[in-house]
C-alpha cells in the first residue's frame, strides 16, 4: 500500500508485477483507495469460490448471519431470509445511530443523504459519509490483497463495491462511525478544529484509529473467517505463484546477527 508521497520505481513495479505483489495507491493509512495494480498474485480458485458462495442460496444465507453475528456479536436470528435479516440489520442499526448521536451530543435525525448533491445532508450525515468512504477504501484494498472481488456482495449485491460495504459494514460502528459522531458533535457546539473543517477532522481521526488498531491487519482475517462460513476455502493450488522472498533467521534471540 503506498501512501502519499511515496516514490516507487520502474524495476520496483515490476518486479512487483513478476512476484504476483499487488500495488495499491493510498490515502493516509488507507482511508482512500486511489488505483490499484493488477492482482497478479490473486488465484482464480478464489474468485471461483467467492463467486460460488454467493450464487448458493443456502451458502449466502450462511455468509449472511456470519456477517450479522459478527457485526453483533451474538448469532443471527434463527430461519430468516436474507431479506428478513436486512430488515433485522437496519432497525438495530438505527437504534446504534441514535445511541451514538445522545453519547456525543449530536442533534441526529435519521441518516440520510444524496450521493450527487454533497451540500443537501446535514453536518452529522457529512460526518457519517466521510467517516464511511475512509473505512471503504480500507476495506476495498484489503479484499483485493486477499485475492476476491469488491463487486461479488452477499448482503450487498448488484454493485461494482457490493463486498466492499458488506465488509466494511461488519466493522462501521467500532471504528469510523464513532469518530464520525464525535466530530459532528464537537462542530454542532462550535469547538474546533471540528467546527472549521468538519470533513478533513473526520479523515484524519480515521486515519489514527486505524494505525493504532491494526484495523487492516484485522480485515482479511475476517473476510476469510466470512467465507469460511458458507464453505471451506479452496487449498492452495500447485500451480499457484509460491512466495517470492524467504525471510532468513539468524542471531540469537533478542539479538542481531
Amino acid at each position: 500500500m503506498l501512501e502519499p508521497g511515496t516514490r516507487i520505481s520502474h524495476a520496483a513495479a515490476t518486479l512487483a508485477g513478476r512476484v504476483g505483489c499487488l500495488v495499491v495507491w493510498v490515502g493516509e493509512a488507507g482511508v482512500r483507495l486511489y488505483a490499484a495494480g493488477q492482482p497478479g498474485g490473486a488465484r482464480a480458485d478464489r474468485l471461483l469460490h467467492q463467486a460460488k458462495l454467493a450464487l448458493d442460496p443456502d451458502s449466502r444465507l450462511k455468509v449472511v448471519r456470519k456477517m450479522y453475528e459478527m457485526r453483533f456479536g451474538e448469532p443471527a436470528p434463527a430461519r430468516r431470509s436474507i431479506d428478513q435479516l436486512r430488515g433485522i440489520e437496519g432497525a438495530r442499526v438505527k437504534r446504534l445511530y441514535q445511541l451514538l448521536a445522545q453519547q456525543h451530543g449530536v442533534a441526529w435525525r435519521r441518516r440520510q443523504y444524496d450521493p450527487g448533491d454533497w451540500e443537501a445532508a446535514d453536518l452529522p450525515n457529512r460526518c457519517l459519509s466521510q467517516a464511511t468512504a475512509c473505512l471503504y477504501g480500507l476495506a476495498e484494498a484489503a479484499i483485493l490483497a486477499a485475492g476476491y472481488a469488491p463487486a461479488i456482495g452477499f448482503l450487498h449485491t448488484g454493485k461494482p463495491q457490493s463486498f466492499v460495504y458488506d465488509v466494511a459494514d461488519v466493522y462501521k460502528f467500532e471504528t469510523v462511525v464513532p469518530i464520525a459522531m464525535q466530530v459532528a458533535g464537537e462542530a454542532q457546539r462550535g469547538k474546533r478544529p471540528a467546527a472549521s473543517d468538519p470533513a478533513g477532522q473526520v479523515r484524519r481521526g480515521c486515519r489514527d484509529a486505524f494505525r493504532k488498531a491494526g484495523v487492516l491487519q484485522k480485515l482479511i482475517p475476517g473476510i476469510e473467517e466470512m467465507l469460511s462460513a458458507g464453505g471451506p476455502p479452496p487449498e492452495r493450488p500447485d500451480e499457484a505463484q509460491p512466495i517470492a522472498f524467504t525471510e532468513v533467521q539468524s542471531g540469537d534471540v533478542g539479538h542481531r546477527g
